[in-house]
């Protein structure tokens, strides 16, 4: 009879059994620290609502950008009330005509132009105010109306020193830019206005009812109010999916203390446009 030698496992069973254990063993580990940091990181997110932090160095960024466009931040104190804030050109040139850009309702003079600011100042001196109540211009005033913006962009570049221009004004500004060609006939030279609703008609707003009161819409109060907002107001990019909610946050925050002047300028705003279609 012949005996049976035993058989014993080879170097690559082993190492295969090994590797199973170890990754049976590590894995609930692995899960519960990529678990827990992850809900770490949501955590410390959520509670940097009081600390804005990266709004103000993207904003510090874009500043410093349109610096480098030949522009620079000055303030203009129309009297002991009212504040205007404008980026000017730094050294204007006379071969060059004066284009003043009005930004629209919740924005500011540097984050709403910062893709068209770059050409535009190759071409045109360029101002570019801070309307009451949005950015560094402000007013102690109770007047709220779209005529007192357009006096008071107007009364801001008399005492720069701007005596003729142009105005491009895009939504809520186009309303602005309106009333100062009206207000201003002998400065005021061209006059364009995008994606304002001046000359709706009646017709034309029941056709874009929104389903809830647009002066509400328009001071937001939670993230998801910021997406709703910018999903009626922003038609190529939907911007709204991919900003997160800590960012909103911060939007917010910083416009928190305004947020009470900005209403009273949505429902003012509201009481124009119900003046113009009667």
């Amino acid at each position: 009879m012949t005996s049976q030698l035993p058989i014993h496992p080879s170097m690559m069973d082993l190492f295969q059994f090994d590797f199973k254990k170890w990754f049976h063993d590590l894995l609930p580990v692995y899960l519960s620290l990529k678990i827990a940091t992850s809900q770490f990181i949501e955590l410390g997110l959520s509670h940097m609502n009081r600390f804005p932090f990266i709004v103000t160095i993207v904003d510090a960024m874009i500043s410093l950008y349109y610096r480098t466009c030949g522009l620079s931040p000055c303030t203009v104190d129309l009297d002991d009330h009212t504040t205007m804030h404008y980026w000017a050109a730094n050294h204007r040139k006379f071969n060059k005509p004066v284009l003043v850009l009005i930004h629209g309702y919740g924005s500011t003079s540097t984050w709403q132009f910062i893709r068209q600011v770059g050409q535009l100042s190759e071409s045109f001196n360029l101002f570019i105010p801070d309307l009451l109540f949005f950015g560094k211009s402000y007013s102690k005033r109770s007047d709220r109306a779209v005529e007192f913006q357009a006096v008071c962009v107007g009364q801001g570049l008399k005492r720069l020193g701007v005596e003729r221009f142009s105005v491009y004004a895009l939504s809520y500004g186009g309303w602005v830019g309106y009333q100062m060609a009206h207000i201003y006939p002998e400065m005021v030279e061209k006059l364009v206005i995008v994606s304002s609703g001046i000359g709706f008609t009646e017709a034309q707003k029941r056709e874009h009812r929104i389903g809830r009161k647009w002066t509400d819409m328009l001071c937001p109060e939670k993230p998801d109010d910021m997406r709703f907002l910018a999903a009626m107001a922003i038609h190529k990019y939907a911007i709204s999916k991919w900003v997160p909610d800590f960012f909103l946050r911060e939007f917010l925050i910083l416009e928190e203390e305004a947020l009470a002047d900005v209403s009273l300028v949505a429902e003012s705003f509201d009481a124009a446009g119900r003046r113009s279609r009667t």
